[in-house]
Protein backbone atom coordinates (compact mmCIF):
# COMPACT_ATOMS: atom_id res chain seq x y z
CA UNK A 1 0.00 0.00 0.00
CA UNK A 2 0.99 3.58 -0.48
CA UNK A 3 3.02 5.07 2.39
CA UNK A 4 2.18 8.60 3.50
CA UNK A 5 4.26 11.00 5.52
CA UNK A 6 3.64 14.59 6.54
CA UNK A 7 6.77 16.66 7.03
CA UNK A 8 5.14 19.97 7.83
CA UNK A 9 2.08 19.43 9.98
CA UNK A 10 2.25 20.66 13.57
CA UNK A 11 0.96 18.73 16.57
CA UNK A 12 -2.61 19.42 17.69
CA UNK A 13 -3.19 20.69 21.23
CA UNK A 14 -6.52 20.23 22.95
CA UNK A 15 -8.01 21.42 26.21
CA UNK A 16 -10.96 20.49 28.40
CA UNK A 17 -13.42 23.05 29.73
CA UNK A 18 -13.86 23.10 33.51
CA UNK A 19 -17.14 22.19 35.17
CA UNK A 20 -18.87 23.35 38.30
CA UNK A 21 -21.97 22.28 40.21
CA UNK A 22 -25.20 23.44 38.65
CA UNK A 23 -28.59 21.73 38.92
CA UNK A 24 -28.73 18.02 38.27
CA UNK A 25 -25.54 18.10 36.24
CA UNK A 26 -22.14 19.69 36.68
CA UNK A 27 -22.51 22.55 34.23
CA UNK A 28 -19.70 23.76 32.03
CA UNK A 29 -17.95 26.89 33.24
CA UNK A 30 -17.46 29.28 30.33
CA UNK A 31 -14.36 31.45 30.28
CA UNK A 32 -14.02 33.61 27.16
CA UNK A 33 -10.63 33.16 25.50
CA UNK A 34 -8.95 34.17 22.31
CA UNK A 35 -9.93 31.93 19.42
CA UNK A 36 -7.39 29.09 19.26
CA UNK A 37 -5.68 28.55 15.95
CA UNK A 38 -2.93 26.17 14.86
CA UNK A 39 0.53 27.63 15.32
CA UNK A 40 1.83 29.01 12.05
CA UNK A 41 5.50 28.07 12.07
CA UNK A 42 5.58 27.91 8.29
CA UNK A 43 4.26 30.27 5.68
CA UNK A 44 2.94 27.49 3.47
CA UNK A 45 0.58 24.59 4.06
CA UNK A 46 2.41 21.46 2.91
CA UNK A 47 1.97 17.74 2.60
CA UNK A 48 5.06 15.54 2.25
CA UNK A 49 7.10 18.71 2.03
CA UNK A 50 5.16 19.96 -1.00
CA UNK A 51 3.14 23.19 -0.68
CA UNK A 52 -0.51 22.69 -1.52
CA UNK A 53 -1.97 24.85 -4.24
CA UNK A 54 -4.93 27.07 -3.48
CA UNK A 55 -7.17 24.65 -5.36
CA UNK A 56 -5.89 21.74 -3.27
CA UNK A 57 -6.38 23.63 -0.02
CA UNK A 58 -9.97 24.48 -0.89
CA UNK A 59 -10.57 20.88 -1.93
CA UNK A 60 -9.45 19.64 1.48
CA UNK A 61 -12.51 21.30 3.03
CA UNK A 62 -14.97 18.95 1.30
CA UNK A 63 -16.26 15.56 2.38
CA UNK A 64 -18.50 14.14 -0.35
CA UNK A 65 -20.39 11.05 -1.40
CA UNK A 66 -18.37 9.00 -3.92
CA UNK A 67 -21.30 9.56 -6.29
CA UNK A 68 -20.50 13.31 -6.32
CA UNK A 69 -17.28 12.48 -8.15
CA UNK A 70 -19.18 11.03 -11.12
CA UNK A 71 -19.85 13.91 -13.56
CA UNK A 72 -22.61 11.91 -15.26
CA UNK A 73 -24.84 12.04 -12.16
CA UNK A 74 -27.14 14.93 -11.26
CA UNK A 75 -27.31 16.31 -7.73
CA UNK A 76 -30.64 14.54 -7.29
CA UNK A 77 -29.09 11.22 -8.25
CA UNK A 78 -26.07 11.78 -6.03
CA UNK A 79 -28.20 12.34 -2.92
CA UNK A 80 -30.96 9.83 -3.68
CA UNK A 81 -30.62 7.29 -0.88
CA UNK A 82 -32.77 4.74 -2.71
CA UNK A 83 -31.21 5.07 -6.14
CA UNK A 84 -28.23 3.16 -7.53
CA UNK A 85 -24.85 4.14 -6.19
CA UNK A 86 -21.32 4.08 -7.55
CA UNK A 87 -19.36 1.07 -6.34
CA UNK A 88 -16.04 1.39 -8.15
CA UNK A 89 -13.79 4.18 -9.33
CA UNK A 90 -14.15 5.15 -12.97
CA UNK A 91 -11.72 7.18 -15.07
CA UNK A 92 -14.20 10.07 -15.03
CA UNK A 93 -14.22 10.01 -11.23
CA UNK A 94 -10.42 10.02 -11.18
CA UNK A 95 -10.47 13.15 -13.33
CA UNK A 96 -12.92 14.80 -10.93
CA UNK A 97 -10.57 14.04 -8.04
CA UNK A 98 -7.86 15.91 -9.96
CA UNK A 99 -10.13 18.85 -10.77
CA UNK A 100 -11.73 19.02 -7.32
CA UNK A 101 -9.22 17.38 -4.94
CA UNK A 102 -11.66 16.74 -2.10
CA UNK A 103 -10.57 15.97 1.42
CA UNK A 104 -12.62 12.84 1.83
CA UNK A 105 -15.50 10.60 0.85
CA UNK A 106 -18.48 9.34 2.82
CA UNK A 107 -19.90 5.92 1.96
CA UNK A 108 -23.58 4.99 2.15
CA UNK A 109 -25.52 1.78 1.77
CA UNK A 110 -25.95 2.25 -1.96
CA UNK A 111 -22.15 2.22 -2.37
CA UNK A 112 -21.80 -1.16 -0.65
CA UNK A 113 -21.86 -4.54 -2.39
CA UNK A 114 -19.54 -6.81 -0.41
CA UNK A 115 -16.58 -6.60 1.97
CA UNK A 116 -14.11 -7.16 -0.87
CA UNK A 117 -15.81 -4.56 -3.05
CA UNK A 118 -15.75 -1.74 -0.48
CA UNK A 119 -12.17 -2.51 0.54
CA UNK A 120 -11.06 -2.26 -3.09
CA UNK A 121 -13.20 0.82 -3.76
CA UNK A 122 -11.67 2.70 -0.83
CA UNK A 123 -8.19 1.61 -1.89
CA UNK A 124 -8.80 2.87 -5.42
CA UNK A 125 -9.94 6.27 -4.21
CA UNK A 126 -6.97 6.61 -1.86
CA UNK A 127 -4.55 5.79 -4.66
CA UNK A 128 -6.18 8.38 -6.92
CA UNK A 129 -5.78 11.19 -4.37
CA UNK A 130 -2.58 13.21 -3.98
CA UNK A 131 -3.33 13.72 -0.26
CA UNK A 132 -4.81 10.88 1.84
CA UNK A 133 -8.58 10.97 1.98
CA UNK A 134 -10.80 10.81 5.00
CA UNK A 135 -12.88 7.72 4.26
CA UNK A 136 -15.98 8.11 6.37
CA UNK A 137 -19.25 6.40 7.20
CA UNK A 138 -22.19 6.65 9.61
CA UNK A 139 -21.70 3.56 11.76
CA UNK A 140 -23.26 4.29 15.13
CA UNK A 141 -24.59 0.82 15.89
CA UNK A 142 -28.34 0.22 15.96
CA UNK A 143 -30.53 1.65 13.22
CA UNK A 144 -27.72 3.81 11.79
CA UNK A 145 -25.07 1.31 10.77
CA UNK A 146 -24.39 1.40 7.03
CA UNK A 147 -22.20 -1.70 6.98
CA UNK A 148 -23.57 -3.86 9.81
CA UNK A 149 -27.11 -3.47 8.50
CA UNK A 150 -26.13 -4.19 4.90
CA UNK A 151 -26.88 -7.64 3.43
CA UNK A 152 -23.70 -9.53 2.71
CA UNK A 153 -21.76 -8.05 5.63
CA UNK A 154 -21.47 -10.50 8.52
CA UNK A 155 -20.61 -8.01 11.23
CA UNK A 156 -21.40 -7.56 14.93
CA UNK A 157 -24.71 -5.78 15.44
CA UNK A 158 -25.85 -3.68 18.36
CA UNK A 159 -29.47 -3.06 19.27
CA UNK A 160 -28.91 0.66 19.88
CA UNK A 161 -26.79 3.13 21.79
CA UNK A 162 -29.62 3.39 24.31
CA UNK A 163 -29.52 -0.37 24.92
CA UNK A 164 -25.76 -0.23 25.44
CA UNK A 165 -26.11 2.82 27.68
CA UNK A 166 -28.84 1.26 29.81
CA UNK A 167 -26.21 -0.31 32.06
CA UNK A 168 -24.63 3.06 32.73
CA UNK A 169 -21.25 1.36 32.46
CA UNK A 170 -18.75 3.27 30.30
CA UNK A 171 -16.93 0.00 29.57
CA UNK A 172 -19.92 -1.16 27.52
CA UNK A 173 -19.79 1.97 25.35
CA UNK A 174 -16.05 1.61 24.87
CA UNK A 175 -16.43 -2.03 23.85
CA UNK A 176 -19.10 -1.16 21.27
CA UNK A 177 -17.01 1.64 19.79
CA UNK A 178 -13.88 -0.49 19.68
CA UNK A 179 -15.73 -3.32 17.95
CA UNK A 180 -17.19 -0.98 15.33
CA UNK A 181 -13.94 0.86 14.73
CA UNK A 182 -11.98 -2.39 14.41
CA UNK A 183 -14.06 -3.68 11.51
CA UNK A 184 -14.18 -0.23 9.90
CA UNK A 185 -10.39 -0.07 10.01
CA UNK A 186 -10.11 -3.48 8.34
CA UNK A 187 -12.15 -2.26 5.36
CA UNK A 188 -10.11 0.93 5.02
CA UNK A 189 -12.31 3.47 6.79
CA UNK A 190 -10.54 6.19 8.74
CA UNK A 191 -13.50 8.25 10.01
CA UNK A 192 -16.80 7.45 11.71
CA UNK A 193 -19.61 9.92 12.30
CA UNK A 194 -20.20 8.56 15.78
CA UNK A 195 -20.77 8.59 18.73
CA UNK A 196 -24.02 10.47 19.17
CA UNK A 197 -23.50 12.93 22.01
CA UNK A 198 -27.09 14.17 22.04
CA UNK A 199 -29.39 13.67 25.00
CA UNK A 200 -32.71 11.96 24.39
CA UNK A 201 -34.67 14.51 26.43
CA UNK A 202 -37.69 15.22 24.25
CA UNK A 203 -40.05 12.29 23.50
CA UNK A 204 -41.36 14.20 20.47
CA UNK A 205 -37.92 14.35 18.86
CA UNK A 206 -38.12 12.59 15.47
CA UNK A 207 -34.37 12.21 14.94
CA UNK A 208 -32.46 11.04 18.02
CA UNK A 209 -34.44 8.58 20.17
CA UNK A 210 -32.45 5.46 20.96
CA UNK A 211 -29.48 6.72 18.95
CA UNK A 212 -28.51 8.54 22.17
CA UNK A 213 -26.96 6.73 25.13
CA UNK A 214 -29.58 8.25 27.40
CA UNK A 215 -31.04 11.44 28.83
CA UNK A 216 -28.86 12.20 31.86
CA UNK A 217 -26.00 14.61 31.00
CA UNK A 218 -23.46 13.12 33.40
CA UNK A 219 -24.10 9.52 32.39
CA UNK A 220 -24.10 10.29 28.68
CA UNK A 221 -20.92 12.35 29.00
CA UNK A 222 -19.13 9.40 30.61
CA UNK A 223 -20.41 6.95 27.98
CA UNK A 224 -19.50 9.26 25.10
CA UNK A 225 -16.00 9.71 26.50
CA UNK A 226 -15.58 5.96 26.78
CA UNK A 227 -16.79 5.49 23.20
CA UNK A 228 -14.19 8.02 22.06
CA UNK A 229 -11.56 5.94 23.86
CA UNK A 230 -12.71 2.84 21.98
CA UNK A 231 -12.48 4.55 18.60
CA UNK A 232 -9.06 5.99 19.45
CA UNK A 233 -7.74 2.61 20.59
CA UNK A 234 -8.72 1.11 17.23
CA UNK A 235 -7.23 4.01 15.26
CA UNK A 236 -10.39 5.49 13.73
CA UNK A 237 -11.28 9.18 14.04
CA UNK A 238 -14.64 9.67 15.75
CA UNK A 239 -17.13 12.53 15.62
CA UNK A 240 -19.30 13.91 18.41
CA UNK A 241 -22.69 14.87 17.00
CA UNK A 242 -24.89 16.93 16.80
CA UNK A 243 -23.61 20.19 18.39
CA UNK A 244 -25.18 22.01 20.22
CA UNK A 245 -27.57 19.12 20.89
CA UNK A 246 -30.42 17.76 18.79
CA UNK A 247 -32.25 15.82 21.49
CA UNK A 248 -34.61 18.55 22.66
CA UNK A 249 -35.84 19.63 19.23
CA UNK A 250 -39.08 18.56 17.59
CA UNK A 251 -38.11 19.05 13.94
CA UNK A 252 -36.04 16.96 11.53
CA UNK A 253 -33.31 19.00 9.82
CA UNK A 254 -33.35 16.55 6.91
CA UNK A 255 -36.64 18.14 5.94
CA UNK A 256 -36.41 21.75 7.13
CA UNK A 257 -35.44 24.13 9.93
CA UNK A 258 -35.16 23.00 13.55
CA UNK A 259 -34.97 25.22 16.62
CA UNK A 260 -34.21 24.95 20.30
CA UNK A 261 -35.38 27.74 22.56
CA UNK A 262 -32.79 27.06 25.27
CA UNK A 263 -30.43 29.74 26.52
CA UNK A 264 -26.68 29.22 26.60
CA UNK A 265 -26.78 28.62 30.36
CA UNK A 266 -29.45 25.98 29.88
CA UNK A 267 -27.43 24.29 27.15
CA UNK A 268 -24.29 24.37 29.27
CA UNK A 269 -26.04 22.56 32.10
CA UNK A 270 -27.65 19.93 29.86
CA UNK A 271 -27.18 19.36 26.11
CA UNK A 272 -23.61 20.68 25.90
CA UNK A 273 -22.27 18.62 28.82
CA UNK A 274 -21.37 15.49 26.78
CA UNK A 275 -19.59 17.70 24.23
CA UNK A 276 -17.74 19.97 26.64
CA UNK A 277 -16.46 17.17 28.86
CA UNK A 278 -14.97 15.30 25.93
CA UNK A 279 -13.29 18.06 23.93
CA UNK A 280 -9.88 16.49 24.43
CA UNK A 281 -11.10 13.13 23.12
CA UNK A 282 -13.00 14.28 20.04
CA UNK A 283 -11.02 14.65 16.77
CA UNK A 284 -14.20 16.03 15.17
CA UNK A 285 -17.41 17.67 16.32
CA UNK A 286 -20.37 17.85 13.93
CA UNK A 287 -22.41 21.05 13.87
CA UNK A 288 -26.14 20.54 13.41
CA UNK A 289 -28.48 22.72 11.39
CA UNK A 290 -30.26 23.76 14.59
CA UNK A 291 -31.13 27.39 15.23
CA UNK A 292 -30.58 28.68 18.78
CA UNK A 293 -32.16 32.16 18.76
CA UNK A 294 -31.65 32.68 22.50
CA UNK A 295 -27.89 32.52 21.83
CA UNK A 296 -27.55 33.97 18.33
CA UNK A 297 -30.49 36.36 18.21
CA UNK A 298 -31.71 34.98 14.88
CA UNK A 299 -32.62 31.78 13.03
CA UNK A 300 -29.16 31.00 11.66
CA UNK A 301 -28.42 27.26 11.96
CA UNK A 302 -25.50 26.34 14.22
CA UNK A 303 -23.63 25.00 11.18
CA UNK A 304 -23.59 28.50 9.66
CA UNK A 305 -23.35 30.54 12.87
CA UNK A 306 -20.13 32.27 13.87
CA UNK A 307 -21.61 32.98 17.30
CA UNK A 308 -21.99 29.26 17.96
CA UNK A 309 -19.04 27.73 16.11
CA UNK A 310 -16.40 30.38 16.76
CA UNK A 311 -17.94 32.18 19.72
CA UNK A 312 -19.11 29.24 21.83
CA UNK A 313 -17.32 26.12 20.58
CA UNK A 314 -13.93 27.63 19.75
CA UNK A 315 -13.56 30.69 21.99
CA UNK A 316 -15.62 29.90 25.06
CA UNK A 317 -15.20 26.14 25.28
CA UNK A 318 -11.73 26.11 23.73
CA UNK A 319 -12.21 23.31 21.21
CA UNK A 320 -9.25 22.93 18.86
CA UNK A 321 -10.22 19.90 16.81
CA UNK A 322 -12.10 19.78 13.52
CA UNK A 323 -15.58 21.22 13.15
CA UNK A 324 -17.59 19.49 10.42
CA UNK A 325 -21.02 20.57 9.30
CA UNK A 326 -23.90 18.15 9.09
CA UNK A 327 -24.83 17.36 5.49
CA UNK A 328 -25.31 20.57 3.52
CA UNK A 329 -27.75 18.72 1.26
CA UNK A 330 -30.32 18.56 4.07
CA UNK A 331 -33.55 20.51 3.81
CA UNK A 332 -32.65 22.89 6.63
CA UNK A 333 -29.87 24.25 4.37
CA UNK A 334 -31.14 23.76 0.82
CA UNK A 335 -34.36 25.53 1.71
CA UNK A 336 -32.37 28.48 2.98
CA UNK A 337 -29.54 29.15 0.53
CA UNK A 338 -27.58 27.82 -2.44
CA UNK A 339 -24.77 25.29 -2.19
CA UNK A 340 -22.20 28.02 -2.77
CA UNK A 341 -23.68 30.38 -0.20
CA UNK A 342 -23.90 27.65 2.43
CA UNK A 343 -20.28 26.59 1.89
CA UNK A 344 -18.91 30.12 2.19
CA UNK A 345 -21.07 30.93 5.22
CA UNK A 346 -19.99 27.75 7.01
CA UNK A 347 -16.29 28.48 6.53
CA UNK A 348 -16.71 32.09 7.67
CA UNK A 349 -18.62 30.83 10.72
CA UNK A 350 -15.70 28.62 11.74
CA UNK A 351 -16.35 25.21 10.17
CA UNK A 352 -13.35 23.28 8.84
CA UNK A 353 -15.07 20.54 6.86
CA UNK A 354 -18.09 20.90 4.58
CA UNK A 355 -20.12 17.72 4.50
CA UNK A 356 -21.82 16.70 1.27
CA UNK A 357 -22.97 19.96 -0.32
CA UNK A 358 -25.96 19.53 -2.60
CA UNK A 359 -23.89 20.63 -5.61
CA UNK A 360 -20.18 19.95 -5.14
CA UNK A 361 -18.86 21.97 -8.06
CA UNK A 362 -20.96 25.01 -7.18
CA UNK A 363 -19.83 24.88 -3.57
CA UNK A 364 -16.16 24.35 -4.46
CA UNK A 365 -16.13 27.19 -6.99
CA UNK A 366 -17.85 29.51 -4.52
CA UNK A 367 -15.28 28.91 -1.79
CA UNK A 368 -12.40 29.19 -4.28
CA UNK A 369 -13.77 32.51 -5.57
CA UNK A 370 -14.36 33.74 -2.00
CA UNK A 371 -10.71 33.11 -1.12
CA UNK A 372 -9.49 34.74 -4.31
CA UNK A 373 -11.54 37.91 -3.75
CA UNK A 374 -10.72 38.11 -0.04
CA UNK A 375 -14.19 37.30 1.31
CA UNK A 376 -12.54 34.33 3.01
CA UNK A 377 -9.01 35.38 4.06
CA UNK A 378 -6.43 32.83 2.95
CA UNK A 379 -5.15 32.72 6.54
CA UNK A 380 -8.60 31.52 7.59
CA UNK A 381 -8.46 28.81 4.91
CA UNK A 382 -4.98 27.77 6.03
CA UNK A 383 -6.12 27.40 9.66
CA UNK A 384 -8.70 24.83 8.62
CA UNK A 385 -6.38 22.98 6.25
CA UNK A 386 -3.71 22.76 8.96
CA UNK A 387 -6.24 21.17 11.31
CA UNK A 388 -7.35 18.76 8.59
CA UNK A 389 -3.80 17.66 7.80
CA UNK A 390 -2.99 17.29 11.49
CA UNK A 391 -5.90 14.90 11.86
CA UNK A 392 -4.97 13.03 8.69
CA UNK A 393 -1.43 12.60 9.93
CA UNK A 394 -2.81 10.66 12.87
CA UNK A 395 -5.63 8.68 11.25
CA UNK A 396 -5.12 8.51 7.50
CA UNK A 397 -1.59 7.29 7.07
CA UNK A 398 -1.24 3.85 5.52
CA UNK A 399 1.74 1.62 5.91
CA UNK A 400 3.12 -1.20 3.83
Amino acid sequence: MRRWRCLSVLLLAVCLAGCGAHGRSAAVTVQPTAAPTPAAAESEVCWQGRPLTLEEKVGQLFLVRPDALDPALTSEQVHDADGPGVTELSDAMRRTLQEIPVGGVVVFGKNLVSPDQITEFLRQMQQASAVPLFTGVDEEGGTVARLANQPGFDLPRFESAAAVGASGDPADAEAMAFTIATYLKQFGFTLDFAPVADLNTNPENPVIGDRAFGSDPDTVAALVGAACDGFSRAGVACTLKHFPGHGDTTQDTHDGPATTEKTLDELLSCELVPFARNLDKAPLIMAAHIAVPAVTGDDTPASLSGKLLTGVLRQQLGYQGLIVTDSLAMGAITGRCSSGEAAVQAILAGADLLLMPENLREAYDAVLDAVRDGTIPEQRLDESVQRILQCKQRYCLTEG
